[in-house]
């Protein structure tokens, strides 16, 4: 059937499901008081990276229920896990994210009220993320299984995503090695498959060494670490008039001194650098080092510096993603109830911006233009080892920017049960079609490889550096 969309929407053909296709979506629409409790119950807890004890925990014991061998503790990572069905040929992974971010705890409420004054909290979805890929593990594992279809189903566990790189490490131990197709997807504000890119994004803490001493009666024997920061990011600020255009510098001062009449003998300045270009990033990020080694030189302190993560840019798959929308079509949107659109019409009076509650029953229409995002992923780094594909659905409210309370409150309620039911169910179809399909695969592998093209082989960003598993302290 047509469905006329809005303004910034075209007319699209809903695609039908067959007998196959509907077995699953009933199978993952039959759970859903039980993912719904998994999600909440994740939610709930809102832990952040690296220390996913319980959300990794339930979910490895849901996979483990459902007959998945379950690997622990990979790459180094306690909470880090593959769980795994089947067996030969071909390898198809599913990605399963459930860290929270700090300092935005909210109640599942349309207004500002913090669970715990700044505590954390699940503003990118992750709980709803993790849960739709167990989901869709389990109902394409059971598929497998009634069919006797050959081949090896994983579900990969993947902490620390919001500036952790966990997927980094599990890359550089080489546990993407043998896989054939990777699938994920990411809570939003809209339901949308379209290839699309990110930013490369690698961040460093630069640490200034200096002397203490009294700022008042011996300022003279004091050389201060903060001079060292600032000077450094004055340099860096003059920087930006010559980096490419696409580029974003950002940092903060984590550490500058204890008290103003102490020469500070130590400073840390956080810094992020991206670009759409990995090997752009890794050329601004040398001359950003060489601005903190003139400053310590200028200064007379001494500095060293940690790499804290290094991601590169998403490389799309248009084989894939084409596969995936066409599921997304016949999976289609959602519709608000009544309370639903008593809670979306007041986190919309929250924020500026014509939206349209409505909209979230739409399907962005599939575009071959790369989308290019502002934001950064682990997922890069995977995209350029395995084909992969994803998608968003609509678990936030039109118009809700993710890193918001806004987005905390909305996956918190049966809005984002909603939209990470579609998810789960656009998921478990597009395996499927890997499954049935092995010329799929070929073609997938083939347009890697083309997208790879004369670029350098990968090589982690984050050197030989060991998961920083404290970065949240």
């Amino acid at each position: 059937m047509l469905r006329l969309l809005t303004p910034f929407f075209s007319l699209c053909i809903v695609a039908s499901l067959n007998g196959q296709q509907m077995k699953i979506t009933d199978e993952i629409e039959s759970q859903k008081s039980t993912y719904e409790k998994i999600a909440l119950r994740i939610w709930e807890w809102a832990e952040v990276g690296y220390r996913e004890e319980k959300s990794s925990a339930l979910l490895k014991k849901t996979l483990s229920d459902a007959e998945f061998s379950i690997q622990s503790g990979v790459a180094e990572i306690p909470t880090a896990f593959i769980a795994e069905y089947g067996s030969g040929q071909p390898v198809i992974a599913i990605l399963a994210e459930y860290d929270a971010l700090p300092g935005v705890s909210q109640k599942a409420i349309p207004t500002r009220d913090p669970v715990i004054t700044g505590g954390a909290g699940h503003a990118c979805g992750h709980h709803l993320f993790g849960t739709a890929s167990v989901a869709a593990g389990i109902a394409i594992k059971n598929w497998l299984k009634t069919n006797k279809i050959k081949g090896t189903l994983r579900v990969y566990g993947t902490p620390a995503e919001e500036g952790g790189a966990g997927k980094v490490y599990l890359v550089r131990a080489g546990l993407f090695d043998d896989v054939d197709v990777v699938l994920h997807w990411h809570p939003s504000s809209n339901n949308n498959a379209n290839p699309g890119s990110s930013l490369a994004n690698k961040s460093a803490k630069f640490r200034f060494y200096g002397e203490s001493s009294h700022a008042a009666t011996s300022p003279e024997r004091g050389r201060s670490a903060l001079d060292g920061v600032e000077s450094m990011n004055q340099m860096v600020n003059m920087l930006r008039e010559h980096v490419p255009q696409e580029t974003r510098i950002h940092y903060v001062i984590t550490s500058g001194g204890e008290a103003p009449n102490v020469v500070p003998a130590f400073a840390e300045v956080f810094y992020y650098v991206r670009n759409p270009e990995v090997a752009n990033v890794k050329a601004i990020f040398e001359r950003i080092v060489k601005a903190a080694q003139g400053a310590a030189i200028g200064t007379e302190t001494t500095m060293d510096y940690e790499i804290i993560h290094g991601l590169y840019n998403l490389l799309p798959n248009e084989t894939l993603s084409e596969v995936m929308y066409q599921n997304l079509l016949s999976v289609g949107g959602m519709r608000y109830n009544d309370a639903e659109i008593k809670f979306a019409q007041q986190i919309l009076n929250t924020y500026k911006g014509d939206y349209k509650i409505e909209s979230g029953e739409e399907i962005t229409p599939y575009s071959v233009e790369k989308r290019k995002g502002g934001g950064s992923t682990d997922v890069g780094d995977v995209s350029w080892k395995v084909p992969t594909a994803g998608m968003s659905a609509a678990t936030w409210v039109p118009g809700t920017s993710a890193h918001t309370w806004q987005a905390v409150a909305a996956g918190g309620t049966s809005i984002g049960i909603k939209g990470m039911l579609i998810a789960a169910k656009t998921i478990a179809l597009t395996a499927q079609d890997v499954f049935t399909d092995p010329d799929l695969i070929i073609r997938a592998n083939e347009e890697l490889k083309k997208h790879i093209g004369k670029n350098d082989p990968y090589k982690a960003l984050i050197g030989d550096r060991n998961p920083p598993l404290d970065y949240r302290n």
